[in-house]
């Protein structure tokens, strides 16, 4: 065999190893297969979701992950717990309250985006406070969900538990039923704008409340909370830079952090790789939602009381943060 045959065979052997090497990358996540508790359909934590197994599929090549519809927060964590879901979406102060010993233990990938507490009520009525609502129709969230856990504690604090007509529903719903007339005022917590509660205001005038009262006494008894101030401009009609689509002006409500938590059966690899692959699609997470422009690197780790997965603190570790 002449020495340019060999080179070339030699040549070709490490082309064929280099092609293995690379298929085998691949491949190496192909047998992951993961359900991520989403929360409601068209809200914040489904539509991220939704974005999130489909850029998954392709980085770092996980199978298809199942998005699996939920009442929220609460729900979500039940479902890591058991080990229905593997992944899924909490605010902090639903996964503080969830903490514990039974079931699947549960840690964070990243903090995600903030949430803000909107207590919405028909501008027909004379509510301008919490203490005005006592005896009207109001919706405290869907069961299970993390604004219920927000609403009654906040409640609690003001004295107020036992002197509203409360219902539970979701934000669809409350919407619903205050445009037929059956729900006086709802608790919502999520983005500025959300587009239901946009949508609504464009038909039925609505108020959003002010709760400065209250939250400093809640947020000595549950510090995971913090305060912003919500300017009147923050639901308008698009291109209408005078038309404010709420009633009043500014209000100071409460603000809560959002995490991305798995259970401790993702392996730590699978956890980095997840992490790459959420970072790498921050593009496709704003096109779903315009609250992903606010995840970030640095900020990702900041997920007290929940702790980062050993596999998350690797990634940041490398990542230098």
């Amino acid at each position: 065999m002449s020495v340019g045959l060999r080179r070339l065979r030699a040549v070709g052997v490490l082309l064929a190893l280099a092609a293995t090497a690379l298929t085998g990358c691949a491949d190496d996540f192909g047998h992951v297969r993961l359900t991520i508790a989403a929360g409601n359909e068209g809200g914040v934590y489904h539509k991220l979701s939704t974005a999130l197994a489909e850029a998954w599929t392709r980085s770092p090549g996980v199978a298809p992950p199942e998005v699996e519809k939920t009442s929220g927060s609460v729900d979500n964590l039940r479902l890591l717990r058991t080990d229905e879901a593997q992944v899924g979406f909490s605010a902090a102060d639903a996964a503080d309250l969830e903490r514990g010993d039974t079931g699947h233990r549960v840690f964070a990938l990243a903090r995600m985006h903030d949430d803000y507490l909107q207590l919405l009520v028909r501008a027909d009525l004379p509510v301008t406070g919490l203490a005005q609502l006592e005896g009207l129709r109001v919706s405290l969230g869907a069961p299970d969900s993390g604004v219920q856990v927000i609403a009654r504690r906040l409640l609690a604090e003001a004295g107020m538990t036992d002197r509203l007509k409360v219902q539970s529903l979701g934000l669809q719903p409350s919407v619903d039923a205050i445009r037929n007339g059956t729900l006086d005022a709802f608790f919502w917590s999520g983005g500025v704008p959300t587009d239901a509660v946009t949508d609504l205001a464009t038909t039925v005038r609505m108020r959003m409340l002010d709760l400065s009262d209250t939250l400093p006494a809640l947020r000595e008894r549950f510090p995971v909370y913090g305060t912003a101030t919500l300017p009147a401009s923050a639901y308008r009609l698009d291109g209408d830079s005078a038309g404010n689509l709420l009633d009043g002006g500014p209000v100071v409500t409460l603000v809560v952090r959002n995490f991305l938590l798995v259970n401790d059966t993702v392996p730590d690899d699978v956890v980095e790789a997840l992490l790459r692959g959420l970072f790498q699609a921050q593009p496709a997470l704003v096109s779903a939602s315009p609250v992903a422009r606010s995840i970030e690197v640095r900020s990702a780790i900041e997920t007290t009381p929940v702790p980062l997965h050993p596999g998350a603190m690797r990634y940041y570790r490398d990542a230098k943060v």
